[in-house]
């Protein structure tokens, strides 16, 4: 899996490119927690080329989540698939990672 980081003024926008399972979970929470560690203001999580996140990929948004509120950092999604969105709703609750929001 390929991941981008951009920055464009106080925003920073990860966008991971291919599958987030068990084994590019841990490269893709790697690389947010560095992009909330850098105290952004913003970050923006693009899913436009995420085909499939599993409970592990869940699991590294949520401590990314945990670690942007701690930070006062907004974390935003967009650009989810019918199929990524799908299975946000059925494992989580609303809210609980980020924002949706539009591309």
């Amino acid at each position: 899996m390929e991941i981008v980081v951009s920055r464009r003024d106080n925003l920073v926008i990860v966008e991971p490119k291919g599958r987030i399972d068990s084994t590019t979970s841990q490269d893709f929470g790697a690389r947010l927690l560095e992009a909330i560690k850098d105290e952004t203001p913003r970050l923006l999580v693009d899913f436009s080329h995420v085909p499939y996140i599993s409970s592990a990929g869940f699991r590294a948004l949520l401590i990314a989540a945990k670690s942007a509120a701690d930070k006062n950092c907004a974390l935003d999604l967009c650009s989810l698939s019918a199929e990524v969105r799908r299975l946000f709703e059925i494992g989580q609750s609303p809210g609980r990672v980020g924002r949706r929001v539009r591309p």
